[in-house]
């Protein structure tokens, strides 16, 4: 270390006096004495060692060289230590060169942070990197080893697959074999039996026959006779080589798998041609059939039935329906028999046999008392009854339908229905349901004709019913009769003392006065209509109302019209059915049958019915339940299918020429407006269209005027009136139109619009141009087309144009396309030339003319 130089530098700043200053080292003091001292750091250079072969290292190395650099600890600034750095001349530094170095320093250290931070975000970037690659890798070999499991089950499978087609092929061949020997068994058991029987009927030639026969031994015989069997196709033998010519012959090759196959199914076919006859059925035909199901019914092809009707016109596919009469034509070509069957027969015979003059028997008449709110119809019929219904009623009137039956004097039963106002009776005659057969019209005396009078009168009209007065409260101070009469004669209602038919008593329901004379009527207009059923059937009858009871279920109230009902009969009510577990009679009684002309309640319902449906005992609950399903779905399908009663409606019905009458229901607030309005739509009538008033009456529009008015289709006018909520709802709930009005002349037009609607428009036409064709052209899928000079007015794209030739018309249709150049355009003026076409025609010549024309519909109206 002695040879050694030793150098001690310290670090300054130097560089010109007015410009930048750098940091370097230059020489200074000499060093510390020791390799290492205070404020020194020993820098040492070794060389390169070089081993010998042979020579051993030198556990210790000699330094060639080492230098010591003394750094001395100076304070950077003079803020730090308080005193100034000096300069290698020993004098201190400057302010300026103090801020340089600070400088310098900055810069150093950014630059340091720079690239520790460029080194930190390259390695980051090679672990992404790193891991990005690891998880290819991954990826790969997770697809390479799914790739090995795919190759390795499709190895598998073909393996297996080869199994099973060498397995059938030996079963194949084995079966085969096996016919063959049988076959073969077969044949010697039939010549055995053959020679048997010859040597019966020749036992001296069977004799010389049985004689053995001289032949040469078999190993010296040549084998010039072919392996083939007679029959046997030669190409069976394969290609015939040198050594099989040489031994004799040719082994036969094996059949393939295919062949055996073809083989068995044409000696299959043929077996089953040979013995398979056609079997002619009785096929049922129901109202729409698919294609595919006729086919499976008759056992055809359904390949055949389509080609069938292909031939008669119809493209059907296997899934397509059918109606009925071609169904039977297609059977009816293969030879089958037709048995038409419908989804309304298990409707058919439902009512059982015709009854026979023999058995019928005289029953009670049914009487309904109809009549405007308290005149006194609850009283007249508890004044018959001997009781007191009207103290037990809410409010003295009647809320509901009721039913009874009274003897009267000379014994004869007669039924009553006490209704508490039109609903129950309207929707009876709009289900086509005739209940009663006789209506008492109740009137009192001092308030004679009244709206639910009227109403009453209307409903027994549209029934068809004879019509009984009962003028009422005769006791009455103001009581008038004879204005009672004189106002049913506006009605339309002649009594007997008017010279009418209508038969009218005078009564007093309080004081019973001539409630006999009103008995007498009854039984006399009951013996004019002779009313006579089959007592002993099966009943049949109209529901006249239904509830539901909480301990009960639903309860209906059935008059039976004909036949016995007893306990324990099924029935169809409707769209319900049920079976009969109790019965009860008009005074709360078990009863364990009842007759024609009873009214009872029976129990045992599996639905509620409505008011106004039939009611008939089946045989059997399998019937009553397909009866039951059937109506249901028939309900629904009309109800999909029904039109609304709104004015739209109806004018679609008169466009399409269905309707001639416009049904109509009017309420107004007083009379004077109602007359008004009738008297304003009646005016409009025509020979071609009429407004027909089905009812108009004062007051708020009720249930019982939704009633009639959905049973007639008709729209319901409201004057300065509204609807009840019932009734709104019973609007909706029928699809009832009810409009509002409140001037007079908005009602009066809405009604001839609708009224104008039935007249048929007027056609005019008019002449738009006219064009003659210059020459014809090619239009390539569309035929011909003609170019055109337009002589007067103009050519418009789309609209009708006939072609003329020597002044006749050839052809009427439609203008196809319009061109002007090669540019389409909706119109050509006159003197302009363009091309045209027609839609469906190309028979175009030079010199014909084509006018185009419009035709234009005008609205006729009522004047």
């Amino acid at each position: 270390m002695s040879d050694d130089k030793d150098i001690q530098k310290t670090l300054s700043v130097s560089g010109p006096n007015s410009g930048r200053k750098t940091l370097q080292l230059k020489p200074s003091a000499p060093a510390f004495a020791g390799p290492r001292g205070p404020g020194g750091v020993v820098v040492q250079r070794k060389k390169k060692l070089i081993l010998k072969p042979g020579a051993q290292p030198d556990p210790a190395p000699a330094v060639t060289e080492s230098r010591v650099i003394s750094l001395k600890k100076q304070p950077l600034t003079p803020a730090i230590s308080g005193k100034e750095p000096a300069k290698p001349d020993g004098r201190q530094l400057t302010e300026s060169e103090l801020k340089v170095r600070a400088h310098a320093l900055e810069l150093a250290r950014k630059e340091s942070e720079r690239q520790a931070r460029e080194q930190a975000e390259a390695a980051r970037k090679r672990a992404v990197e790193a891991a990005t690659r690891s998880k290819l890798e991954e990826g790969k070999a997770a697809q390479t080893a799914k790739d090995a499991q795919k190759t390795a089950r499709d190895d598998a499978k073909f393996k297996a697959d080869i199994e099973v087609k060498q397995k059938v092929e030996s079963e194949l061949k084995a079966k085969a074999e096996q016919e063959e020997q049988q076959k073969q068994q077969k044949q010697v058991a039939e010549q055995q039996k053959q020679a048997a029987e010859q040597q019966k009927d020749h036992p001296d030639a069977a004799e010389k026959k049985s004689l053995p026969a001289e032949k040469t031994p078999l190993k010296n015989r040549p084998n010039t006779k072919s392996s083939r069997t007679r029959g046997e196709n030669a190409r069976r033998t394969g290609r015939l080589t040198v050594a099989q010519a040489l031994s004799g012959g040719a082994q036969e090759r094996q059949r393939s798998f295919a062949a055996l196959k073809r083989a068995r199914a044409k000696e299959r076919r043929k077996g089953n041609q040979s013995t398979q006859q056609k079997i002619f059925r009785e096929v049922i035909i129901p109202d729409l059939i698919t294609v595919a199901e006729l086919a499976s019914r008759m056992t055809e092809k359904t390949v055949d039935v389509i080609r069938s009707l292909m031939k008669m016109d119809v493209m059907a596919t296997a899934n397509q329906e059918i109606d009925q009469d071609t169904a039977e034509l297609i059977v009816e070509e293969f030879g089958h028999t037709v048995k038409r069957v419908s989804a309304a027969d298990v409707e058919s015979n439902l009512s059982g046999p015709e009854d026979t003059e023999a058995d019928m028997t005289s029953r009670g008449p049914v009487v309904t008392v109809m009549g405007h709110v308290d005149h006194g119809k609850t009283s007249i019929l508890d004044a018959f009854r001997k009781s007191s219904v009207v103290t037990g009623e809410a409010g003295g009137i009647t809320q509901h339908i009721g039913a009874y039956q009274v003897r009267m004097g000379n014994g004869d039963k007669v039924t009553f229905l006490d209704t508490p106002g039109h609903a129950a009776f309207s929707a009876m005659r709009s289900r086509g349901a005739n209940a009663t057969d006789i209506v008492i019209l109740v009137v009192a005396a001092d308030d004679s004709i009244m709206p639910q009078t009227i109403e009453a009168i209307n409903h027994a009209k549209a029934a068809a019913v004879p019509i009984i007065v009962a003028i009422n409260k005769i006791d009455k101070p103001g009581a008038n009769p004879d204005k009672v009469r004189q106002d049913l004669l506006q009605h339309e209602v002649f009594v007997e003392s008017m010279g009418g038919e209508v038969l009218d008593v005078e009564v007093s329901a309080l004081k019973g006065t001539n409630l006999d004379k009103l008995a007498e009527a009854i039984q006399l207009q009951a013996e004019l209509l002779d009313l006579r059923v089959n007592k002993n059937r099966n009943a049949d009858g109209i529901v006249v109302e239904a509830r539901l009871d909480r301990g009960q279920g639903s309860v209906a109230t059935i008059l039976i019209r004909r036949g016995t009902l007893k306990v324990g009969d099924i029935f169809v009510c409707g769209n319900e059915w049920g079976r009969v577990r109790a019965m009860l009679n008009d005074h709360g009684r078990n009863v364990k049958k009842a007759g024609p002309s009873v009214p009872i309640e029976i129990l045992g319902l599996n639905g509620l019915p409505r008011s106004g449906d039939n009611f008939i005992v089946v045989d059997s609950e399998t019937k009553a339940r397909e009866v039951s399903e059937f109506r249901k779905s028939r309900e629904r399908l009309e109800r999909d299918a029904a039109p609304k009663a709104t004015l739209e409606a109806m004018f679609e019905k008169l466009n399409s020429k269905q309707a001639e009458i416009v049904p109509l229901v009017i309420k107004s607030d007083v009379q004077g407006s109602a007359e008004a309005i009738t008297g304003a739509l009646e005016a409009m009538n025509t020979d071609e269209v009429q407004a027909k008033i089905l009812h108009s009456a004062v007051g708020g529009i009720s249930e019982s005027d939704v009633t009639l008015a959905a049973a007639s289709h008709a729209p319901i006018l409201g004057f300065n009136v509204r609807a009840s909520r019932k009734a709104s709802d019973l609007a909706r709930q029928e699809g009832v139109e009810i409009r509002y009005y409140s001037v007079i002349y908005d009602l009066v037009d809405d009604i001839k619009a609708v009224m104008s609607g039935k007249l048929a428009p007027e056609l005019r036409e008019t002449i738009l141009g006219t064009a003659r064709i210059i020459d014809i052209f090619s239009a390539g899928k569309t035929g011909k087309a003609a170019g055109c000079l337009v002589l007067d007015g103009i050519v418009r794209k789309g609209a009708h144009a006939r072609l003329l030739r020597d002044d006749v018309v050839v052809f009427e249709g439609d203008l196809g396309s319009l061109r002007r150049f090669k540019d389409n355009v909706a119109e050509v003026q006159s003197g302009t030339e363009c091309g045209m076409n027609f839609a469906s025609y190309n028979d175009l010549k030079k010199g014909d003319i084509i006018e185009c024309y419009e035709v234009e519909e005008i609205e006729r109206s009522l004047t």
